[in-house]
């Protein structure tokens, strides 16, 4: 499936035609300082193609992706919904799928987080999984609180998963 919608977003494949705002949201340090191993902004809008292009790859599996998430209402798009296996120290991994989130600073504090989490994470129950992880930097209070209001259970700090400590939210199947 290569798009999927709650009632106020959809979440769609991100097109070239988002470069601006996936540079905008992903070249801040505010929104980049959450994300993976050894955080980076993006710092030129050149590179940006080739981030889609890689994010498109990740989406080809439909059960998985990297989505746009897009307003229905305005068209704006406010960030990214993930659903994709989660990689172990090693870069290789078990079959443990991750739900995350990053959205642009201008839509934080609307809920969107976890509107999109949680139809990503019906999604993937609905595709068979039986337990989705969050993972989360610590000090992102944000995002523990997303995990807390889709009913994640915490699971105390990890280094099990890119390298890095997280703090780790584990959603199984209603």
């Amino acid at each position: 499936m290569s798009s999927f919608s709650t009632e106020r977003l959809t979440a769609r494949l991100w097109a070239h035609a988002d470069a601006d705002r996936a540079y905008d949201t992903y070249s801040r340090w505010e929104v980049a300082r959450w994300l993976g191993a050894t955080p980076r902004v993006l710092e030129s809008p050149s590179e940006v193609p080739a981030v889609i292009d890689r994010w498109r790859q990740r989406s080809a599996d439909p059960r998985y992706g990297i989505w746009a998430l897009e307003r229905r209402d305005t068209g704006v798009v406010v960030g990214s919904v993930i659903l994709i296996p989660l990689p172990d120290e090693d870069g290789s991994g078990d079959g443990e799928i991750e739900v995350g989130w990053h959205l642009h600073p201008d839509s934080w504090g609307h809920g969107f987080a976890t509107e999109a989490a949680g139809a990503a994470l019906a999604k993937g129950f609905a595709d068979g999984l039986t337990e989705i992880h969050a993972v989360v930097r610590p000090g992102n209070d944000r995002s523990a609180a997303v995990c807390r209001r889709l009913g994640m259970t915490a699971q105390g700090r990890t280094t099990r998963w890119y390298g890095a400590e997280f703090d780790a939210f584990l959603a199984t199947r209603p």
